[in-house]
């Protein structure tokens, strides 16, 4: 396995072909010691040719018994040191190919962390999805060819030598058609590269369409929806299947080729061999050990044409993965300011939102979307012009960012755990600050209806989970992490009246003296608020407290309470 994490740097990742270099020079020690046994393997095949040559001439036909016995042991030798080179060199090349597969992974997983929300922007589920195991796959597979390959060409050159020292005629045809065998099957891996090209990318949108049905499946069956998406899916494999038809049309080929065409080639070596036998210009012996040095020799030539072929796809989904490690992530900064000392106003310009420190703000927004675009500013995720105290909120270091404002939204997602470590997240994990946060919010029965309490384990996303459940999750989790501002859109929506009550009243005990920001139009919620912004078309139209609000607003009035007023929260 990887033996350390590093990083690509930028000219690792300029095309496919660097990027694949990258990861042989990543473990190039491994790598040498796996084409130092490939060579040692692949000269080894052209021994047991030689040895049966001299024991022909040397034990039967000089009819010399010890000799022959002499030149028989030293075949079983020859056959132990090619079986042991031979389990050497395999268990080499399987870690190189495991340790290529862990970096691809490691890479892919540790940018795609790093792009944050800009990932989603740019690349979709299904092809980050894909890259991970498809194209993870293809590249460690090709990383094979560092090992025998090399041997494969040194064994090439070694046979024409011991050729050229037997019959310079014999000799100048092997050094001649192989490079004429895989100079005919170049072209054929050129348009793998083509077409697998286009077949990737249908397949990588296939793959997203897949993970958008597999998110939706709830709605759909809802709507009666998943009959149509199914046959939709259906239609779009198929059509998929057909491009790779026509992918598996060109390596069969290839396949065919590599098997056939040495096979004419030995063909074509033994009769020129026997043909100088019959007119005594070669011994028995040597025709025997140029038919075993020609057959030997499609052992490397098969394996440097497979090698082909695999770089060749290889490419396609290097080029993938570089893709995604060449994409920026648009809240990447050098930290040019630094983080305010202490608590500090966060002010979002674009709609005149101002969080004061210490307060519980409210966003009550005509248009649901506007108070997640205003928590996405002030969270700094989306590119704004907010500022944090004096400085730009883009300017400032990110992890200080993240490390004292905290965005809880309904979409963020519960990884599959037990409820300690759901709460806990990436702190440590202490029972008492867990029960506290699941406590205000409201999450008790949850707990308390799990076998195993804090241990019960929650699947991926919270499957196992009602959406309420979900939602105090989420923010049992926002609420253990204690940040020093915290932005939360609608995190009592999927609860009913008396839940919110009770979430809302604990939360403002919780949050007394932080700074808490609640994008929400419950009556509830904006009633315990110090300030209430109230948000039209993507601006502030008015602030105040919700008492204030009530009677100054009447698009307030209308938008909190549905058209009837409540006295008890006026």
């Amino acid at each position: 396995m990887a033996d350390a994490f590093l990083v690509p740097g930028p000219r690792d990742v300029a095309g496919p072909g660097r990027f694949l270099w990258w990861l042989v020079v990543s473990q190039k020690w491994r790598i040498a010691l796996g084409a130092a046994l490939g060579t040692i393997w692949m000269v080894s095949l052209a021994v047991p040719p030689y040895v049966l040559s001299r024991a022909i001439d040397d034990g039967l036909v000089g009819g010399d018994a010890n000799a022959l016995a002499l030149w028989a042991a030293a075949g079983f030798a020859v056959a132990v040191a090619i079986a042991g080179s031979g389990i050497a060199r395999h268990r080499v090349m399987t870690k190189v190919r495991m340790d290529a597969a862990d970096r691809v992974i490691r890479v892919t997983v540790h940018r795609s962390v790093s792009l944050g929300n800009s990932l989603a922007r740019t690349l979709g589920a299904g092809e980050v999805t894909t890259i991970g195991t498809a194209d993870m796959q293809v590249i460690a597979q090709s990383l094979t060819i560092t090992g025998p390959g090399v041997g494969a060409v040194i064994a090439y050159l070694v046979v024409a030598v011991v050729l050229l020292s037997i019959s310079p005629l014999l000799a100048l045809v092997v050094l001649a058609g192989v490079p004429l065998i895989i100079g005919a099957i170049v072209p054929l891996l050129h348009r793998i590269q083509q077409r697998g090209k286009g077949y990737r990318e249908d397949q990588g949108a296939l793959t997203e369409r897949l993970a958008d049905i597999l998110t939706g499946l709830r709605v759909l069956n809802g709507l009666g929806g998943k009959q149509r998406y199914a046959a939709r899916f259906h239609r779009e494999s198929r059509a998929l299947i057909a491009k790779g038809e026509h992918v598996g049309a060109v390596a069969s080929w290839v396949d065919a080729l590599a098997a056939g065409l040495p096979m004419l080639f030995l063909a074509l070596v033994t009769w020129l061999a026997a043909r100088m036998t019959a007119a005594q210009a070669i011994s028995v012996g040597d025709l025997v050990a140029i038919y075993g040095y020609t057959a030997m020799l499609v052992v490397p030539v098969g394996f440097l044409i497979e090698g082909g072929s695999g770089i060749a796809r290889a490419r396609i989904s290097a080029a993938r993965v570089v893709q995604l490690l060449r994409l920026s992530n648009e809240h990447d900064t050098e930290g040019t300011s630094d983080a305010p000392e202490s608590a500090a106003v966060l002010r979002d310009p674009d709609s005149c939102v101002a969080v004061e420190p210490g307060l519980l703000t409210a966003l009550a927004c005509a248009t649901p979307a506007d108070g997640v675009v205003i928590v996405d500013r002030l969270g700094r995720f989306a590119l704004s012009d907010a500022r944090w105290g004096n400085a730009r909120l883009d300017a400032v270091e990110l992890d200080s960012v993240r490390a004292r404002i905290l965005v809880a939204d309904n979409d963020s997602h519960l990884f599959a755990g037990s409820v300690r470590e759901i709460v806990a997240g990436r702190h440590h994990c202490d029972d008492e600050r867990i029960r506290v946060a699941i406590h205000t919010a409201a999450a008790d029965d949850i707990v308390a209806a799990l076998p195993r309490g804090l241990d019960a384990v929650v699947g991926p996303d919270g499957h196992n989970l009602s959406g309420g459940q979900r939602q105090r999750l989420r923010l049992a989790r926002a609420l253990y992490a204690a940040p020093e501002v915290l932005l939360a859109v609608e995190p009592t929506s999927a609860v009913d009246a008396h839940t919110e009550a009770r979430i809302v009243t604990r939360l403002v005990t919780a949050r007394r003296g932080a700074t808490t920001v609640l994008a929400s139009t419950s009556p509830t919620v904006l009633h315990r608020a110090h300030r209430v912004y109230y948000v039209v078309d993507g601006r502030v139209a008015a602030t105040g407290t919700h008492r204030r609000l009530l009677d100054t607003e009447p698009g307030y009035h209308r938008l909190v309470t549905r058209g009837t007023a409540s006295p008890a929260l006026r």
